[in-house]
């Protein structure tokens, strides 16, 4: 596991021996909003979105991670502000967050290891809510986002990388955070430019270059 890289030989033996292997199927809720979380979650395989709900219930996904990642939004607190859903069969590894601090409080190595990852995570949330708003065109928003998604969940085919994982419209207008109709408008557009190819929940990138060209562009 990643996090324990650089750490104690002790502090290792302790996070193996205090934590547990779970393994969930596809949509299960691990962490719900406003409700307790006693434990950490690690994710080891597979993939989760993690989302708030709107004022008016709607979804609005904010992350999509897969192994080397953690779930929870706060390592300190137990209150929970997202929700955390599998997107297929997942592998988590669950460990108390009280033994976690508790861990971090006698290893320093742990403690900036975690807190450098809280880091990157929270500099990916501005950019991401930065391409929310208005200045940015729909478009080039989802371009962005499938080419993140193709880098890091891609997979290479004769029809060029297939992002592997079921990306239904609706799916796609909650990562955007924007209405179905916009959202089927806006995958026709680059289906015409030749930048994806849709075939029933899958989407193939033809040219990664071309689609960081088009979503970069000003």
């Amino acid at each position: 596991m990643w996090i324990l890289e650089g750490l104690k030989d002790d502090t290792r033996r302790q996070f193996l021996q205090l934590g547990k292997r779970v393994s969930y199927p596809k949509g299960h809720l691990c962490l719900r909003e406003r409700e307790k979380a006693p434990h950490i979650y690690f994710i080891l395989s597979g993939k989760v979105q993690i989302y708030t709900l709107t004022k008016c219930g709607k979804k609005k996904i904010l992350f999509i991670l897969g192994r080397d990642n953690i779930a929870n939004d706060s390592f300190l607190y137990d209150a929970n502000t997202i929700y955390c859903e599998t997107m297929g069969p997942c592998e988590l590894y669950l460990i108390r967050r009280e033994d976690l601090l508790s861990l971090m409080e006698k290893d320093h190595q742990l403690t900036k290891t975690l807190f450098s990852y809280q880091e990157r995570k929270l500099s990916r949330l501005e950019r991401q809510l930065k391409n929310t708003v208005g200045s940015i065109y729909l478009e080039r928003r989802l371009a962005s986002k499938l080419w993140k998604l193709a880098r890091d969940f891609g997979r290479q085919t004769d029809k060029g990388i297939l992002i592997d994982m079921d990306l239904t419209v609706t799916f796609l207008a909650d990562l955007l955070g924007a209405p179905r109709e916009s959202t089927s408008r806006v995958c026709k557009k680059l289906t015409g430019q030749g930048l994806i190819l849709m075939e029933k929940k899958k989407i193939y990138i033809p040219d990664m270059e071309r689609m960081a060209v088009f979503h970069m562009r000003e």
